[in-house]
């Protein structure tokens, strides 16, 4: 081959070396970005709503709680119904992280069961009668229920406003005649103001905060004092709650300065001291 051919021939090859070496600069630094990019995300965020649900109490309320428990604490999961049920369901083992009776008397047999902490009483309340608001029987007084033909509604004795009704008509001296006319007697004081309010009865008997929520479908008229029996609801903490802590953050925020002022506005009074 001729000198000048040779020369040719490795200025090619040369050039193809230096071309070859800047790809190769050219696609190495290319990949870095790739490279950071697969640096895995933080899992922070995907944790986050696990946590927050972790802390929502269970409770199970009195169904004349079922208006003001979820402005105390909108996040909590609630089950209303009236006190007797919801200690059932804790004796079979339903899940709950609190308990939240009507009256003393149910939270008392948990509490002899060791199925709950001592209870705490959180509020108290009124007892009165709810009539429609067309009033067709003419109820003005608590002596206006015994007359024939008056259609009363109560909760069953199962059910503290149940109890507490029975309670003021012994304490008034009308038992016989007040529940001969009883035509209905309900689970819960929601469906005893639900009767009156569609007219299937002429009166019923519920607190005074279940009145107060239902202004527009029935009227109240007021018991007498020696009428009146002492209703005091009780809150307490279950044995075997799932999530303890969040149960305590949750009777806390019933008792605190900010829980007392809601159960105020609903119409509720304070604790017995």
């Amino acid at each position: 081959m001729p000198i000048t051919n040779t020369r040719r021939v490795a200025a090619a090859i040369a050039v193809i070396g230096v071309s070859a070496f800047a790809v190769g600069c050219g696609s190495s630094s290319s990949t870095t970005p790739k490279t950071t990019s697969t640096t895995p995300p933080a899992t922070t965020p995907a944790t986050t709503p696990a946590t927050t649900n972790s802390s929502k109490p269970i409770v199970l309320g009195a169904a004349s709680l079922t208006n003001v428990f979820p402005m105390i604490d909108p996040n909590a999961k609630f089950t209303f119904n009236g006190s007797g049920a919801l200690a059932t369901e804790i004796e079979q083992g339903a899940p709950a992280d609190v308990y939240a009776a009507a009256s003393p008397k149910d939270p008392a047999m948990l509490l002899a069961m060791h199925l709950i902490d001592k209870p705490v009483p959180f509020a108290t309340n009124t007892l009165v009668m709810v009539v429609p608001p067309s009033n067709p029987a003419h109820i003005t007084s608590v002596s206006d229920i015994t007359k024939p033909g008056v259609k009363i509604v109560i909760c069953n004795v199962t059910v503290p406003c149940g109890d507490y009704a029975r309670t003021a008509f012994m304490n008034l001296g009308i038992t016989g005649p007040a529940m001969k006319n009883v035509v209905s007697q309900a689970t819960d004081v929601t469906q005893v103001v639900a009767d009156v309010a569609s007219g299937a009865a002429d009166v019923g008997f519920v607190y005074i905060t279940d009145a107060d929520y239902a202004k527009g479908k029935v009227k109240t008229v007021k018991l007498p004092a020696k009428a009146m029996p002492g209703t005091i609801p009780e809150i307490a903490i279950v044995k075997k709650a799932p999530d303890p802590a969040a149960a305590r953050a949750f009777v806390a925020l019933v008792l605190s300065a900010k829980g007392q002022a809601t159960l105020k506005a609903a119409g509720f009074g304070p604790p017995p001291k």
